[in-house]
């Protein structure tokens, strides 16, 4: 094979490894992961805090009516949250972003299990938004559907392109 040959096949499978729509659903993980972590640790600052005060904080600075039904019934309920459940629902929150990191993280490696892992965990909250959809429909829920939904046909369809495989003896 001559060199301007065997040049133009590198960059062939150059270009031919190279996904965008990849690159979107690694940008979607690591922002959602990096979202999750950063929610994490305001809940985790705020566990300890007096938190009917606080909702009537944001509610003044959001200029906000705090005598409303809706934020009246919301405050009840605010006050009844212990400081070990808001610890309990940052570590979780804590633990999911990090699952999304190491997912966004793995499919920019290009590793088989991250794609296997983004295919699982997206297949995993399709009948979730069904069934949220069929009691209430929202254009987000919608939208995150549609969106789960592309990313498993997706990463299904093109997983022998896009990750590397361990070599068989």
């Amino acid at each position: 094979m001559s060199p301007p040959q065997a040049d133009m096949e590198n960059e062939t499978a150059f270009f031919k490894n190279r996904a965008p729509t990849l690159y979107f659903i690694i940008a979607i993980k690591l922002l959602k992961g990096l979202l999750f972590l950063l929610l994490a640790f305001g809940v985790y600052r705020i566990a300890d805090e007096n938190l009917p005060e606080l909702f009537h904080e944001v509610l003044r600075f959001l200029h906000v009516d705090p005598e409303n039904r809706f934020f009246t019934e919301l405050s009840a309920r605010i006050e009844t949250i212990s400081e070990s459940r808001m610890v309990w629902l940052a570590g979780g929150t804590f633990f999911y972003s990090l699952f999304s990191l190491v997912e966004g993280v793995g499919l920019l490696l290009r590793v088989s299990w991250a794609g296997w892992l983004a295919i699982g965990e997206s297949a995993f909250f399709v009948p979730i938004e069904i069934f949220d959809l069929l009691h209430r429909f929202r254009i987000a829920v919608l939208v995150v559907l549609i969106l789960n939904i592309f990313i498993v046909w997706y990463l299904l369809q093109n997983r022998q392109r896009l990750f590397r495989h361990p070599r068989r003896s």
